[in-house]
């Protein structure tokens, strides 16, 4: 099993439009980061999604990904529902529905936001995704191997992180409780979110993100949700042993 990250950006992306700081009017593709996501390419052939955000289209395309079979979604924000509709791809391609697994009040939320897409007597027809929701709040099997919901807080709202195996994705959170942390132990590679320098209400900054990363003790921790504050070259020289900044396509090693 390997994680590969789609993108690495905030939710803006990177470059921001109508942005003219060094980092958005850099050409260096490690300075170029579209909005947050990741896929598990798992050694049976599936593909698990994190998250579903508007750039999942290019993504796709940036980097061949031509299978989806699951995704874990960690909150509603549009930076990582607003690429829902894509999913409909993958079912033409898998000739399969995607299933979709999540914190129970925000499936619900969901189905609101998209009733075209739930609710049958709205649209029929094949232009709308098939999706199946799981709400999930403990441990579970998916494809052999065992997904545990994280959750933490991003400001006041409740977000969901995932481990897999020995792997985790943590993006969009603030605070994480010691019962969170008791989840994390010998992990292989963990992806956090890490937003800028400068703290921030909803977000781990880097240097929160780094004393965290100690803390858990991963092999491997790829920081990601990254703004333009943050330039690759400039902040990967200052990153300790076992830290690194992630960048659109990457697949982090051991």
């Amino acid at each position: 099993m390997k994680i590969q990250i789609l993108g690495c950006g905030s939710s803006t992306g990177v470059p921001i439009v109508g942005c003219h700081c060094p980092v958005c009017s850099s050409h260096h593709p490690f300075n170029q980061r579209t909005r947050p996501a990741a896929v598990l390419h798992l050694d049976g052939g599936e593909k698990i999604l994190f998250d579903c955000g508007p750039d999942l289209r290019q993504q796709a395309l940036n980097f061949g990904l031509e299978r989806v079979d699951a995704v874990l979604l960690t909150h509603l924000h549009a930076d990582h529902i607003m690429g829902i509709d894509e999913l409909r791809v993958f079912n033409y391609l898998t000739r399969n529905p995607v299933d979709l697994y999540g914190y129970p009040d925000h499936l619900r939320k969901l189905r609101q936001m998209f009733p075209y897409i739930f609710q049958k007597t709205i649209q029929q027809g094949g232009g709308k995704p098939e999706i199946n929701t799981h709400g999930v709040q403990k441990p579970f099997e998916l494809y052999g191997q065992t997904v545990t919901p994280v959750p933490l807080k991003h400001g006041r709202l409740r977000t969901t992180g995932y481990r897999v195996g020995n792997i985790a994705y943590l993006v969009d959170f603030s605070e994480i409780s010691e019962e969170s942390k008791a989840l994390l132990g010998g992990l292989d590679i963990l992806i956090l979110g890490a937003l800028r320098h400068e703290k921030h209400g909803t977000h781990l900054s880097i240097g929160q993100a780094i004393t965290l990363a100690n803390e858990l003790g991963a092999k491997k921790t790829v920081l990601t949700h990254m703004g333009h504050q943050v330039d690759y070259f400039t902040t990967s020289g200052r990153m300790p042993k076992g830290v690194e900044l992630a960048v659109d396509g990457m697949v982090p090693q051991v």
